[in-house]
């Protein structure tokens, strides 16, 4: 295989439409990868991990440090190890997020906490954190030290921008400026170092290295806002999680946010529900409210600027035509998760 095989537009000309395509060559690419790495752990942990990753996932990390390898004229198969590695720090994070957020279930199956205890979920998650900067360092070169630097800096800034989500939660507002730059860090991070890790694997100049990351940082922007609202409109038959999930918890996402520091009725009455019990139908009054303000349309205008961003951020460097619509493909993909 070397790199992508898909023109520069797909044959039905939707955007988003050559993202299966890439995501399922990833899937088949990556997911021995990942099952073989972890068969090296004890049983004490292997078990755990193993349920974690038998819910599946869709690939999108793994698939844009595969693309991001091809579109700098590498064969994707340079990307495999960087994406292995980010798909083992994305899941140690899923499963310390399920125990965080006392999350019963994921993708419709019991979260690892609930099936094998809390205890073992945390170090299961762990190991799946360390063993990521094994694979990577396993052949010490130099472009798999500047991946293993780049992916823990990133892994750091989604910790950080996890501990401000958590933050956050006690408190009665939150700037919408404050929340952007959490939301950066607990999402865009991890997306911009798997959109530049493939490129520092087969060891392209710094400036397209870059280019590749401010692509996957606008890309996680916008992939956090509609995120945020699949957590306050999303039907739980797609999302796994209950009507206003986000909303019960008093998360302070971007709508939420947005809604808070106007100065009109809607932030009146949302402050009033959030400052008492929240209960399903308080749930539903605020997301009724929420919707009534516009803010469901604003996150969706916000999410295309960010792709629009994204899409100029590839425009900046010579690419190959085929993996340089498939990261722009994958981008439209996510976005549209809400629509």
């Amino acid at each position: 295989m070397t790199g992508s095989t898909l023109p520069s537009s797909s044959p039905d000309g939707q955007p988003g439409a050559a993202a299966p395509e890439a995501l399922g060559r990833a899937g088949a690419l990556v997911t021995p990868a990942i099952d073989e790495a972890v068969r090296r752990l004890g049983p004490e942990l292997r078990l755990p991990a193993q349920h974690h990753l038998q819910g599946g996932g869709k690939r999108v990390r793994a698939a844009l440090v595969l693309l991001s390898a091809a579109a700098v004229g590498a064969d994707e198969r340079v990307g495999v190890v960087g994406a292995v590695a980010i798909e083992l720090v994305h899941n140690y994070s899923l499963i310390h997020d399920d125990i965080i957020d006392e999350d019963r279930e994921r993708r419709h199956r019991p979260t690892t906490w609930v099936e094998f205890g809390i205890g073992s979920a945390i170090v299961a998650g762990d190991a799946l954190s360390t063993l990521a900067l094994q694979v990577l360092l396993e052949d010490a070169t130099a472009e798999r030290v500047g991946a293993t630097v780049s992916l823990a800096a990133a892994t750091q800034a989604m910790i950080a921008g996890q501990a401000e989500d958590m933050a956050f939660e006690s408190r009665p507002s939150v700037t919408v400026e404050e929340c952007i730059r959490m939301e950066e860090g607990k999402t865009g991070a991890l997306l911009s170092c798997a959109a530049s890790l493939g490129a520092i694997l087969a060891g392209a100049p710094a400036r397209t290295v870059q280019a590749l990351a401010d692509f996957g940082s606008h890309l996680g922007t916008a992939f956090q806002a509609v995120d945020d609202m699949l957590g306050i409109w999303g039907d739980p038959a797609v999302t796994g999680k209950p009507v206003g999930s986000d909303l019960l918890r008093r998360k302070k996402t971007l709508p939420l946010a947005t809604a808070l520091a106007r100065d009109d009725e809607v932030a009146v009455d949302l402050r009033e529900l959030l400052a008492g019990e929240l209960d399903e139908a308080a749930v539903l009054r605020a997301a009724t409210l929420l919707d009534r303000s516009g803010v469901r349309d604003e996150m969706r205008t916000f999410a295309d600027e960010h792709l629009r961003k994204a899409a100029e951020a590839l425009d900046r460097v010579p690419l190959r035509p085929g993996p340089k619509a498939e990261l722009l493909g994958i981008a439209h993909y996510v976005a549209a998760r809400d629509r």
